[in-house]
C-alpha cells in the first residue's frame, strides 16, 4: 500500500472557505480559533476543556448503556472507563446510512482514532467518539447507496421508504424487504467476514441507527471506537438548560449570526447556512418530526401554525427538552456541552458549518472547538491503477468525466501508425517553418511573426485533426467506452470523489477488515490534503 497527497485545489468543487482553512491563510484566521495541524495546538488547547464531573459521571452511564446494547468490544467499553476517570475525545459523527453509509464515514472514525492516539503520545488521556446523527431527516439522502459490481457497474441499492419524510431516520424500522436487500448486496460482494456483518446488523426489525451502530461497532471493535446516539432522550435531559438558553436569548443568538455571516461574505466565502430574522437554532418536534422554530420581533415563538410565548418554550424546555432538537449549527454545539471535545473530525461542508456555529460556541461555551479535517483518500485498486498505467492518465484525467476520458483512451488507442504519422506531420510543420522563419528574418524582419502565426495555425489544424481521429476511433471502440466507464465508477463515480460515490462495505469485502488498521498506518498526519493509495 503506498499514498501521495493531492491538493485540494486540484479537485473540483472545492470550496474556497474548506481551500483558506486548510491553507490557514490570513482571510479566514478570524473564523477559526486553530489551524488544520492537530498537533501544533492539541496540548495547549486540553487546558480550555471545561467539563464537570457530574456531567462526565451521566454521559459515562449513558454511553455504557448504549454501547453494551450494540454489543461493544471490550476495547471500546475500556476506552468509556478511560472517559469515566477524565478523558478527553476526538468526536466525529455522521448520519446513518444505509449499509454502514459512503467510504468517507469509515474514514472519519480512522481519523478520530489517528488523532486520540497521536493525543495519547503527548500525554494526553484521549478516546475517539462517533456521533450517530440519527436525528436527520433525510431520509432519501442515506437510503441509497452504491456497491461497484465484478464489472466495475454501479449498482444502486435502497430500501422502500415509508412514513413522513421529515421523521427522524434513526428510528425508521426495516421490514422484510431489508433480507431481500441485503441478499443481493452479499451476492454482488461475494462470502466474506463484511457480507456476513451486514447479515448480523442490516436486518428487519432493526433501525437506520441499531445497524449503523452494531455495524460499526463490529468492523471498529479492536480499534475502541465509542459510539453515541444523540437522540438518547437522557441526553436531553443534561443538554435542557443550553435548550432554555437558546429559547430566552433567541434574538441576541440571531443578531451574532447575521453579523457573522455579514463578515463572511466581508471576506468573500459564501454563507453556509442560511439564517432569516425569524429564524432559530432549535428544532421541535412533533408527532416524530422536526418542526423550525420561529421567533417574530414581540418575543413571540411559532411552530408550524401554533403560537406560543417564551415562558411557555422556556418551561418546555425544562420538562420535556427531548421535544427540542438543533439545527446544524447548534448540533456541535450541544455535542460540546455532552462531551470534554478537543477536536472534532469533520469534512469540507462541517469546516464551512463551524465558521458560522462558532459564535454559538462563543455565546455558549465560551471556547470554540477545533475542528481538523477528516482523512480523504481514493483507494486505487489494482485494476484501475494498470489502466491509468497502460494510458498514462492521472486521477485528475478521471475529474473531466467519461466522455473526456473515453477520448483521451481513444486518443491512446489509435493505430501506430497513424499516431506516427501525426507525429511526422507535426515535426514537419515546425522544422519547415522553421527554415521559412529564418530565410524571412534575413529578408524582412516584419515578416516573421506572421510566420510565427502561421505556423500555429497549421499545428492548431493538425493538433484538431488528431483529436477528431481520436474522438472517431473512440466511438468506434468497445474497448474504449469499457475502459473508461471502468475508471470513472471506480475512482470518480457519477461526478463525485470515490470516498462520496460509494459505499465503504464494499473495500472491507474485498480486502477484509484489517484494512482498516492497513489505512490507519498509512494515513499521513503532515498531509491535510486528498490522498492517493494504491491497493
Amino acid at each position: 500500500m503506498t499514498a501521495h497527497c493531492l491538493p485540494f485545489r486540484q479537485i473540483p468543487h472545492s470550496t474556497r472557505l474548506f481551500l483558506d482553512y486548510l491553507d490557514c491563510t490570513p482571510s479566514v484566521q478570524p473564523f477559526y480559533p486553530r489551524s488544520a495541524n492537530f498537533l501544533a495546538w492539541a496540548a495547549e488547547e486540553s487546558t480550555r476543556v471545561n467539563y464537570p464531573a457530574e456531567r462526565r459521571k451521566r454521559v459515562a452511564e449513558i454511553l455504557e448503556r448504549q454501547n453494551k446494547s450494540w454489543d461493544a468490544s471490550d476495547k471500546a467499553l475500556e476506552n468509556i472507563a478511560r472517559f469515566r476517570d477524565g478523558a478527553f475525545a476526538v468526536v466525529t459523527g455522521q448520519q446513518v446510512g444505509l449499509f454502514g453509509g459512503p467510504v468517507f464515514s469509515i474514514y472519519k472514525a480512522l481519523t478520530a482514532v489517528k488523532l486520540a492516539q497521536q493525543a495519547n503520545k503527548l500525554g494526553l488521556n484521549c478516546v475517539p467518539i462517533f456521533w450517530l446523527a440519527t436525528e436527520d431527516h433525510d431520509l432519501d439522502e442515506v437510503n441509497q447507496v452504491n456497491l461497484l459490481s465484478p464489472d466495475g457497474q454501479l449498482e444502486r441499492f435502497s430500501i422502500p421508504t415509508r412514513g413522513d419524510k421529515d421523521l427522524p431516520v434513526g428510528g425508521v424500522t426495516f421490514g422484510k424487504e431489508m433480507s431481500e436487500v441485503v441478499a443481493r448486496a452479499e451476492a454482488l460482494l461475494g462470502e466474506s467476514e463484511a457480507s456476513k456483518l451486514l447479515a448480523e446488523c442490516y436486518r428487519p426489525g432493526e433501525t437506520f441507527g441499531t445497524a449503523f451502530a452494531k455495524l460499526f461497532a463490529r468492523l471498529f471493535a479492536d480499534l475502541g471506537v465509542i459510539l453515541l446516539d444523540g437522540s438518547d432522550p437522557e441526553l436531553d435531559q443534561i443538554v435542557a438548560p443550553l435548550y432554555r438558553q437558546v429559547i430566552e436569548q433567541a434574538s441576541d443568538l440571531n443578531q451574532k449570526l447575521f453579523r457573522r455571516d455579514e463578515q463572511l461574505q466581508a471576506a468573500g466565502y459564501h454563507q453556509q447556512v442560511r439564517v432569516t430574522p425569524t429564524s432559530t437554532p432549535l428544532l421541535a418536534m412533533r408527532d416524530g418530526a422536526r418542526i423550525p422554530i420561529h421567533a417574530d420581533a414581540s418575543g413571540s415563538y411559532s411552530i408550524g401554525d401554533a403560537q406560543h410565548s417564551k415562558q411557555e418554550l422556556a418551561a418546555l424546555a425544562d420538562s420535556s427538552p427531548q421535544t427540542f432538537s438543533p439545527n446544524v449549527l447548534l448540533r456541535p454545539v450541544v455535542q460540546d456541552y455532552l462531551l470534554p471535545t478537543l477536536a472534532y473530525v469533520g469534512g469540507a461542508a462541517e469546516v464551512a458549518y463551524f465558521a458560522q456555529a462558532a459564535v454559538l460556541y462563543e455565546h455558549f461555551l465560551k471556547r470554540v472547538t477545533p475542528i481538523v479535517p477528516r482523512f480523504s483518500a481514493t483507494l486505487i485498486e489494482a485494476k484501475p491503477q494498470a489502466l491509468l498505467e497502460k494510458y498514462k492518465l492521472s486521477l485528475t484525467d478521471v475529474f473531466q468525466g467519461p466522455e473526456p476520458l473515453r477520448e483521451t483512451i481513444g486518443a491512446h488507442l489509435l493505430g501506430s501508425n497513424l499516431q506516427s504519422s501525426f507525429d511526422e506531420a507535426a515535426a514537419g510543420v515546425e522544422r519547415s517553418m522553421t527554415a521559412v522563419r529564418e530565410a524571412l528574418a534575413q529578408l524582412d524582419k516584419t515578416l516573421v511573426e506572421s510566420a510565427q502565426n502561421a505556423e500555429s495555425k497549421m499545428l492548431h489544424q493538425v493538433s484538431s485533426l488528431r483529436t477528431r481521429a481520436a474522438r472517431a476511433e473512440s466511438r468506434q471502440s468497445e474497448v474504449a467506452e469499457r475502459h473508461a466507464r471502468l475508471l470513472s465508477n471506480n475512482l470518480y463515480p457519477e461526478k463525485a470523489l470515490q470516498e462520496r460515490g460509494f459505499v465503504g462495505i464494499y473495500f472491507l469485502a474485498k480486502h477484509g477488515r484489517e484494512l482498516l488498521g492497513e489505512l490507519l498506518e498509512t494515513i499521513q498526519a503532515d498531509c491535510l490534503d486528498h490522498q492517493l493509495i494504491t491497493l
